[in-house]
């Protein structure tokens, strides 16, 4: 079964805000760079970024779940402790991910230290992200060799060659980037992601940067961080695999000249929104991207007590491996949708449920209160032909509402990591 799958999702719009290019570069003051050192042996393949505000960052960050974590984890969250949310900087770099290896914070204090050298930094003012495969020491020696060059090359319009330069099974490059306006001066917010497999939820999910000239007090940025993430990052899964490395990464460097956001205000209210339009876009890029992918696969749960129900049902549905396979073969098997609601760790009353297949092609209604209803296998097909999917389940329980994203399960997938190592 050949299936090719168009990478690019489409923005939903939002009014008082406009999508721009720039990616991480889009605000002001915001330098990057990329390039090869070494690190992968494809010489055209970039692996060490450099990302670089001209003015202090007030710096929030989230990090991965897992118990295993990272050595550039651990040292960014030192760095952000130490300076108290302030930094200027991200080195970064793709092929190894420093972890598990008993000389790993040393390297990672390393990379901040020669890159903080170059800038004319303090070593705390810099963080640190890696990824790539675990358990391979981390040779510092072409990441030195090659700081000169990636800090000399830095551009108001670098972004690519830094996202370039995290991308491991990635078949393209994420970033999203809007302007809005605060108090009537325009402001910017972009990020970059990379990801395509050992993404699951309850994390940050894969290495993400996000930056914004717009001023805002660090604990409203942190605030704004925590509050977003749940619905949006950490509502995907492409394999059920949480990393050791992920993080999100969020700078604010006030350049736009905005009366600083130090209150939960109609401003707080606007740059959050401008936060999750970025986070939710990049969310659906990594899922339409994930490893052997064919289908983007979404699933709005609606009708729900609370918003807690819905993501616990709409991320049961994403995480199915029966339901994901389905997608594949274009079954609509709606069986295995509600068998993953059935197992949902919430309570509601499963004789009330809705469930609709819908994509650009249609929609498909298969379940009416906790039972199938007849329908043309020849529509399903077509519905199901679509590279966009979105499972619609209504609960009959409330108001509230969420979604979750992941993609379908491929043979491509298990080719992909039968052998990432070697």
């Amino acid at each position: 079964m050949e299936k090719t799958l168009n990478k690019t999702i489409r923005k939903e719009i939002y009014d008082g805000y406009t999508y721009i290019e720039g990616g991480v570069c889009a605000a002001k003051g915001f330098r990057a760079n990329g390039l090869n050192c070494g690190l992968n042996a494809n010489p055209d393949k970039n692996d060490l970024g450099l990302l670089v505000s001209d003015e202090i960052c007030q710096t929030a960050a989230v990090y991965t779940q897992n118990k295993v974590k990272g050595a550039p984890i651990l040292v960014t969250k030192q760095h952000l402790d130490k300076t108290g949310g302030q930094s200027f900087g991200v080195v970064m770099n793709s092929k190894n991910a420093n972890t598990c290896n008993a000389d790993g914070v040393l390297k990672a204090q390393m990379m901040c230290r020669i890159a903080a050298e170059r800038l004319a930094k303090k070593e705390e003012e810099i963080l640190v992200a890696s990824t790539g495969v675990i358990g391979q020491i981390l040779p510092i020696e072409p990441i030195e060799s090659h700081m000169d060059e990636l800090v000399a090359g830095l551009s108001y319009e670098g972004n690519l060659a830094a996202e370039w330069a995290i991308m491991t099974t990635d078949t393209v490059p994420k970033e999203v980037a809007v302007s809005f306006e605060l108090n009537g001066v325009t402001c910017h917010l972009g990020g970059m992601a990379k990801g395509s497999g050992m993404i699951h939820p309850n994390m940050a999910t894969t290495l993400n940067f996000v930056t914004t000239d717009a001023a805002i007090d660090h604990k409203l940025l942190q605030k704004a961080l925590d509050e977003v993430i749940p619905v949006t990052y950490n509502c995907l899964s492409v394999d059920g695999d949480t990393s050791t490395n992920d993080m999100v990464v969020v700078m604010a460097n006030a350049m736009a000249g905005n009366p600083e956001i130090t209150k939960e205000d109609t401003n707080f209210a606007i740059i959050k929104q401008a936060l999750y339009i970025v986070l939710s876009n990049l969310t659906k890029m990594l899922a339409k991207d994930g490893e052997g992918a064919t289908k983007l696969i979404e699933c709005h749960c609606m009708g729900a007590k609370d918003q807690e129900m819905a993501v616990i049902v709409a991320k049961s549905v994403i995480c199915s491996p029966l339901f994901k396979c389905a997608m594949f073969g274009e079954d609509a098997n709606w069986g295995r949708i509600l068998c993953a609601i059935g197992y949902a760790d919430a309570d509601f009353d499963i004789t009330k449920v809705n469930v609709d297949i819908c994509s650009q092609n249609g929609i498909l209604p298969v379940c009416r209160d906790g039972a199938g209803v007849a329908f043309s296998e020849e529509f399903a097909k077509e519905v199901l032909g679509a590279d966009e999917i979105t499972i619609e389940v209504t609960l009959a329980e409330g108001d509230a509402q969420a979604r979750a994203w992941g993609c379908d399960l491929t043979y491509d997938y298990v080719k992909i990591n039968g052998d990432y190592r070697t």
